[in-house]
């Protein structure tokens, strides 16, 4: 990502977020162990009995509609989702009044309504939902027929961040890069960039590896550093670090030389679209041999 409207539409990709962080450590004990084990038929049958004994449960409410959202044990059923969503969410449980945020802010089994999903979000941020404060910055960011309120967004992406979500890290470290609704602090955008990447956040672990490889304004170039976080996300498919690594390797810098591993991850990050003249001109110096042994650790890679 080179400018931040760029990094704007793909906040807006990461609106949809995974069940697991959708979902609330207070969920009922079976039924949410029963989920985090894979067992969501178990899951639902659990959550079931819950809510049959208390009709007030909305821990488990919110744990069905979540499973009906996914599709998990049962057929996947967005409308039905929402329904056991708002039921939660009347009950004050801040993990439906956000996942039915969501359902209004991507208008997924219920019309698209942007103002009421603000309005759940802020419920859910005013119990320290980190996906609340998130998304509310998300929204301001985007202006949704306004104006873009950058300090906002850098307001509401704090509060996320100050609780651990790693959406929010990122994002509040690119406003930091970037100087909109903060001053511009590379040191800052270096710290949460970094936390975001400790929280196994793929974009921020490419984004803080080219950060700390070439270095800042107050951060210290280290490219061995760099390397390391390229090569992680690299070895999770990220086209971009592909690409990086393989550059890396031909160089030899932050990593030892090594022109048949550069090589694969060349064709790796070719494959994906990214392509790299350079890369190519230096690919033509393998050898027979090394593009053989290429051809065999690609194999190997992609498990062929």
């Amino acid at each position: 990502m080179r400018g931040f409207k760029k990094t704007s539409l793909l906040l807006l990709a990461l609106l949809s977020v995974s069940p697991a962080r959708a979902l609330m450590p207070d969920a009922p004990d079976l039924a949410f162990g029963a989920y985090q084990r894979g067992y969501y038929q178990t899951a639902m049958q659990e959550a079931m009995k819950r809510v049959d004994v208390d009709k007030r449960d909305a821990a488990a409410m919110t744990l069905i509609g979540e499973l009906q959202a996914q599709g998990l044990g049962v057929p996947e059923n967005p409308a039905e989702a929402v329904r056991w969503y708002r039921l939660a969410a009347a009950l004050g449980d801040k993990n439906a009044q956000f996942s039915l945020g969501l359902a209004l802010l991507t208008g997924k089994g219920v019309a698209k309504d942007v103002a009421a999903a603000t309005a759940l979000f802020e419920k859910a941020a005013a119990q320290d939902h980190p996906g609340a404060w998130y998304n509310l910055g998300v929204i301001a960011l985007e202006g949704n027929g306004v104006a873009s309120d950058f300090i906002k967004a850098g307001q509401d992406f704090r509060r996320g961040a100050e609780l651990g979500y790693p959406d929010a890290e990122y994002s509040l470290g690119l406003l930091y890069r970037e100087g909109r609704g903060v001053d511009k602090d590379m040191q800052q955008a270096a710290i949460w960039l970094r936390r975001a990447a400790e929280g196994d956040y793929l974009p921020a672990q490419v984004e803080y590896g080219i950060m700390i490889f070439n270095g800042a304004e107050g951060v210290r170039a280290n490219e061995a550093e760099g390397a390391k976080w390229l090569l992680r996300a690299a070895n999770r498919g990220n086209p971009v670090a592909e690409n990086r690594v393989a550059r890396l390797l031909f160089a030899g810098r932050g990593l030892s030389e090594d022109r048949v591993e550069a090589m694969k991850w060349h064709i790796l990050a070719t494959s994906a679209g990214l392509r790299d003249p350079w890369l190519d001109t230096e690919s033509e110096k393998l050898t027979p041999a090394e593009r053989l042994k290429v051809q065999q650790v690609l194999r190997i890679f992609l498990g062929k």
